[in-house]
């Protein structure tokens, strides 16, 4: 499918620059090394022949990403990368059609060549806030939510936060743990964005201020290089209310980065960080290239890039061949 999208979208391409030779011009992906560009990436057919159009109206030079997925991506390169996004944006809005669209002054990765993505879990690699559904299961889901979603604004701190949504688990049995972990719901996208990151020998870890069954099940399930998260405590098959060890806290996930870039001999420019909440700031600020995912606003400030409405097959996009 994406072979004929990408091969649909470069014929209407050619076919605009022949129309419109002093405006449009075409380059290849691979001869932009670091420049300001704008980078659009969507999903449905019809929005094709509207954002054509609209790039029409600027003095451009447009390149065909091609990513082995569905979504379709131009590379732009302009003066003014500021008008083609909005007025980019503004042709998707009224059509009701999800765009995404990145403004772009910095060199980005490589993904051609190794390089290490280290993702949050709770609602970046999973649909769902693990502790919150714990919660409901245990019967104190309203309680805890609240908290959470505190959390993740970052009005609280977390390591505060999480020991106290935690004793309200206590009692609880642990078999709600097994339970859960069979029925974890991945992200969209999620798993044709590894296997494309896998395919050019990229390293992909977790790093969740969540629980290690739920990070050791998509660690296995996933195939991923490591996975770090919290340790409930379990006495006699219940959950005593606490955690221990380390605390698994913005600091601890920014520090992932680090460390697993010098392990696995990252070289420089090809690390990221992917998350959706201020617990994710740090992470993804140590990273080269740290990405806002359906994020909070403190993230989404905090990111070099923001992922708003479309889903993880739009990671690769943000990635030179």
């Amino acid at each position: 499918m994406e072979n004929t999208r990408t091969s649909h979208l470069a014929i209407a391409l050619s076919e605009l620059a022949s129309a419109h030779p002093q405006r449009i011009r075409m380059h290849t992906e691979q001869e932009v090394v670091a420049s300001t560009c704008v980078r659009l990436v969507w999903d449905a057919p019809t929005l094709t022949p509207v954002v054509l159009a609209k790039l029409a109206e600027f003095s451009v030079s447009v390149a065909v990403l091609q990513r082995h997925n569905a979504l379709f991506g131009l590379e732009v390169l302009t003066d003014d990368g500021n008008a083609v996004a909005s007025a980019c944006n503004a042709v998707a809005a009224a059509n009701e059609a999800a765009l995404e669209c990145f403004v772009l002054t910095s060199a980005l990765a490589r993904l051609s060549v190794p390089g290490l993505l280290v993702m949050d879990m709770d609602s970046t690699a999973i649909k769902i806030e693990c502790i919150d559904e714990l919660a409901a299961m245990a019967g104190v889901g309203e309680a805890v939510a609240e908290v959470t979603e505190r959390a993740m604004q970052g009005e609280l701190d977390f390591e505060q936060s999480l020991r106290l949504r935690v004793s309200k688990l206590a009692g609880a049995d642990a078999a709600i743990i097994d339970d859960l972990c069979s029925r974890l719901p991945l992200m969209e996208g999620l798993t044709e964005m590894l296997a494309e990151l896998k395919s050019h020998g990229w390293r992909l870890a977790l790093a969740s201020g969540g629980f290690t069954p739920f990070v050791g099940h998509l660690k296995a399930q996933l195939g991923l290089d490591a996975a770090f998260a919290n340790e409930l405590v379990i006495v006699d098959g219940k959950l005593t209310g606490e955690v221990t060890g380390t605390v698994v806290d913005a600091k601890y996930k920014a520090d992932v980065v680090s460390r697993l870039g010098a392990e696995y001999g990252m070289g420089d420019g090809q690390c990221l960080a992917i998350g959706d909440g201020a617990n994710d700031i740090p992470m993804v600020q140590r990273a080269d290239f740290g990405i806002a995912f359906h994020a909070k606003p403190k993230l989404a400030a905090a990111a070099k890039a923001c992922i708003n409405t479309l889903d993880l097959r739009v990671l690769p996009f943000l990635l030179r061949a």
